[in-house]
């Protein structure tokens, strides 16, 4: 019984044609490697040594225990790759047990990845939703400073935020701060919440852990009405009410060292970049959209303006093809069919309402961040003067 191979000693670089022969009549069972010209032995392999290594596809790669690392034969051909087998039976067993091995591994992948979209949709919300109630006020503080800061770089290229009105006892400031403690006067929460209206192209507004919240220029030039901005406001500060950013960061922190874990990344890097993600995006469960559309709902009914805000501003945005298109507050906050007829449940009209800004603070509001003055136009040019 013999096969055809290229041979390798493993000490050389040389490759030459062979012909594999197994002896059975050595003790042990040796299997004799020669020239196929000049029948001259080149080398003997114990035949109980020899093992499969890894291959390309159509080829047979059989190396020996009692050889140098590099010392390897080399099988092509279908005919000649049986044959091979047939000489070696316990290559053949030994690649049985790979292949099984190899099922075994994409079993175990497979179940793992089952894993952790199990623990992303069912596990680590739940999780999250216990754990943030053990997080120190203090230290969301702490991680709501931090997280400011690198969104403000992200966003700004290094440059941070420029605030609409940096006076903190302006007209507009002292407004939007009043309502925010209005909105959290009596509910105990261990955050005093701080609202600040920024200068960007970006339209959004969010909330981070620690009782920030941010209201970008663009989107306030969409507010038509103080309820529409007020409704906006009141449901992020909804998120702020309930810790929706640090359960948003602890679920992220734990769905990325459980990935982390299972692809064998456990540096850090996985969850960087989820929680990084999350910083920025912001976007909330469908549980913490509901709580903070509930929350906005009961805050205009206490301080007594329209509920409607919020829901005609995202239903006219959602009209809007183009601006929705680039609207991250939209495309983060969808106004699906079912949040539509929950938010109208909750936006019960208020008889005596009055608006949530008297309309000296609605003006200073608008006022913050007035939209750029167009570009001045080319001046007309007289004929037959020399042009500039």
């Amino acid at each position: 019984m013999q096969f055809t191979a290229r041979y390798q000693d493993g000490l050389i670089a040389e490759t030459r044609d062979v012909r594999a022969v197994i002896d059975l009549a050595a003790d042990p069972v040796a299997l004799a490697i020669v020239d196929p010209q000049s029948r001259e032995e080149i080398d003997r392999w114990p035949a109980a040594q020899t093992y499969l290594l890894h291959t390309r596809a159509m080829e047979l790669r059989i190396g020996s225990r009692t050889r140098p690392a590099g010392a390897r034969l080399a099988v092509s051909g279908i005919e000649e790759m049986r044959n091979a087998l047939a000489v070696l039976p316990s290559l053949a067993k030994q690649q049985r047990r790979d292949g099984w091995a190899q099922v075994r591994l994409l079993t175990l992948a497979t179940a793992a990845l089952a894993s952790v979209i199990v623990a992303y949709l069912f596990g680590v919300p739940l999780l999250a939703d216990r754990l943030v109630e053990l997080v120190p006020p203090g230290w969301e503080t702490k991680i709501g400073d931090t997280a400011a800061a690198q969104i403000e770089r992200s966003l700004t290229d290094g440059e941070g935020f420029v605030l609409c009105e940096p006076d903190r006892n302006s007209v507009a400031n002292r407004a939007i701060a009043r309502f925010a403690d209005a909105a959290f006067d009596g509910l105990g929460s261990p955050f005093r919440p701080e609202v600040a209206v920024v200068r960007t192209d970006i339209p959004n507004a969010f909330a981070l852990p620690g009782g920030r919240a941010y209201y970008f220029s663009a989107l306030l030039q969409a507010s038509r009405t103080p309820d529409e901005f007020a409704g906006v406001l009141a449901h992020e500060l909804g998120h702020v009410y309930y810790r929706h950013g640090m359960e948003s960061l602890i679920a992220s922190s734990a769905t990325g060292l459980l990935v982390g874990f299972v692809l064998g990344d456990m540096t850090g890097l996985s969850v960087a970049g989820i929680i990084g993600s999350t910083l920025i995006d912001n976007r909330f469960s469908r549980r913490a959209e509901t709580q903070a559309d509930t929350f906005a709902a009961e805050t205009a009914r206490r301080l007594g303006f329209q509920p409607s805000g919020l829901i005609d501003l995202l239903e006219r945005v959602a009209k809007d093809d183009e601006f929705s298109k680039a609207l991250s507050l939209f495309s983060s906050h969808p106004l699906t069919e079912e949040r539509r007829r929950a938010l109208e449940a909750l936006s019960t009209p208020i008889a005596d309402a009055k608006p949530a800004f008297t309309a000296a603070e609605w003006s200073a509001i608008r006022d913050m961040c007035p939209p750029p003055p167009p570009p001045p136009l080319p001046k007309p040019v007289t004929p037959g003067a020399p042009a500039p």
